[in-house]
């Protein structure tokens, strides 16, 4: 299948370009990114053609794969999959459900295949322990923390400014709820408050009556820098493994499956409805934290 890559960024060149250029059944035939000159350098090192208009290369290929703002890539995809190409997404899908539902609704009425790039639902140990966890039930809730810190010198991405302005809610809680969402089921309501470093604390109150906290920020001081998840219940708590596998080897994987649903023509299951609703929850957490109460997802 022939891949377009949009973006040009550290995790554009070093994952998804990497994971691309070597996968047996992908030819990464070009890159369109915002700076031409990093989409030449890109394309000089994985001999591939660089794009001046990311159209152009959409009409090239059979998919995409796109590394970009979540705002940016939500327009993107949806002209991308308007175009009837499948679609290799990041997390979050969007900033709102307003522009996932542009993009579900796109993949839907074109037939297409799509993955989100939740990089810890492709390794496997992870999924089969989710697989496990669903499966066993009497859960009662889960605990989340999130703390990276990503603002010192030398982190590829600390320079973002979507990460700034939006913190750890919008980068690593996608990650959080991709692997709450399967075993909890849907959220009903949302609380959330900031705190101290751009901390989002979260409370989700799943459909299935368990609860969820979330403490999740990228501007962690070095010393309390941690990744756990425990899920408590019935079967006493259970933490989520490590991936135990890089983020080029994650993407393969993706890239994989991406390429089984759009022969098969089957659903993934961090498909772009899955992301849609990774983002509905985002967006609750968001408007919770501003206004001070409770919110349902849309």
């Amino acid at each position: 299948m022939r891949f377009g890559l949009l973006g040009t960024g550290h995790w554009a060149a070093e994952t998804q370009g990497a994971a691309l250029a070597a996968h047996p059944e992908a030819e990464l035939v070009g890159v369109w990114g915002r700076d031409p000159a990093k989409a030449r350098a890109l394309a000089d090192r994985y001999g591939i053609r660089a794009y001046d208009r990311a159209d152009e290369l959409i009409a090239d290929v059979e998919a995409v794969a796109v590394a970009l703002p979540p705002d940016i890539q939500s327009d993107l995809a949806l002209r991308a999959a308007r175009a009837g190409r499948h679609l290799l997404l990041d997390k979050p899908l969007a900033f709102t459900t307003e522009d996932a539902d542009r993009v579900v609704d796109a993949v839907e009425e074109h037939g297409l295949a799509s993955v989100v790039f939740f990089t810890r639902r492709f390794a496997q140990p992870v999924e089969d322990f989710l697989t496990r966890a669903a499966a066993d039930g009497g859960w009662d809730g889960v605990r989340v923390t999130a703390f990276a810190s990503i603002f010192r010198p030398g982190n590829p991405y600390g320079g973002s400014p979507w990460r700034r302005e939006r913190g750890g809610l919008w980068d690593v809680g996608p990650h959080a709820l991709s692997v709450l969402l399967p075993v909890l089921g849907p959220v009903a309501e949302v609380t959330a408050v900031g705190g101290p470093r751009g901390a989002a604390h979260v409370l989700l109150r799943h459909r299935s009556g368990a609860v969820g906290t979330l403490a999740l920020t990228l501007d962690a001081r070095p010393a309390a820098v941690a990744h756990t998840c425990d899920f408590y219940g019935e079967q006493g708590v259970a933490a989520v493994p490590d991936a135990g596998i890089t983020p080029v080897e994650a993407f393969t994987a993706a890239t994989d499956r991406l390429l089984r649903g759009a022969r098969a023509g089957t659903d993934d299951p961090c498909d772009a409805r899955f992301g849609r609703e990774v983002v509905a929850v985002l967006e609750a957490a968001d408007a919770s934290r501003r206004i001070g109460r409770t919110v349902a997802p849309r």
